[in-house]
């Protein structure tokens, strides 16, 4: 069975993944034919698994150079999610 320690630097580790995994979604889906909803729906689940995840990381582990990376990279997908959500309801009528 895996110990606490271990298992926080695994959800640390994992926290990272929803950024790469943003980063990646951000160069598939673009252009004039992208589906906006569809990416922003995606940045706001993956940065609240993320920062789930680097929140778990830090009560079991008490590191805290892996949560403020892992806040810092999720917040700011997040804070993009909220301007592409922002952009959207600006240029709809």
């Amino acid at each position: 069975m895996l110990d606490k320690k271990k298992t926080g630097n695994i959800l640390g580790v994992v926290s990272l993944l929803p950024i790469i995994i943003s980063i990646i979604i951000f160069y598939i889906e673009r252009g004039p034919n992208a589906d906006i909803d569809f990416v922003v729906t995606i940045y706001l689940g993956l940065s609240m698994v993320g920062i789930l995840f680097a929140v778990f990381s830090c009560l079991m582990t008490k590191r805290f150079f892996l949560l403020m990376i892992s806040l810092i990279g999720n917040g700011a997908v997040l804070v993009v999610a909220f301007l592409l959500r922002l952009a959207i309801g600006i240029g709809e009528p």
